[in-house]
């Protein structure tokens, strides 16, 4: 049986370092997994305030957040072994 597919969601908006950050621990922790036998595939999809009314009104004061299965993980900084264990767990 192969692992599921754990879909990762990255809000934020361009020019915003601490967003950069995290698409910089999130892509390290994907390509950890990757290189795992057995770890979860993941996906990940990048959504920005600017383009979203709704996601501006949620998030504005908490980017960057990362949602995991649609359940925010974590906001401002994201912990790349918070991560890693927490997409193993999801598997």
């Amino acid at each position: 049986m192969s692992p599921r597919d754990i879909r990762l969601t990255l809000i934020g908006k361009p020019g915003c370092h601490l967003c950069d950050d995290a698409r910089e621990v999130v892509t390290c922790v994907r390509e950890e997994l990757a290189a795992t036998p057995g770890a979860p595939g993941t996906t990940l999809d990048e959504l920005s305030i600017l383009d979203d009314d709704a996601l501006r009104a949620r998030y504005a004061e908490e980017i960057p957040v990362l949602l995991v299965d649609g359940e925010v993980h974590g906001y401002w900084r994201i912990d790349p072994v918070r991560l890693k264990t927490a997409l193993l767990a999801a598997a």
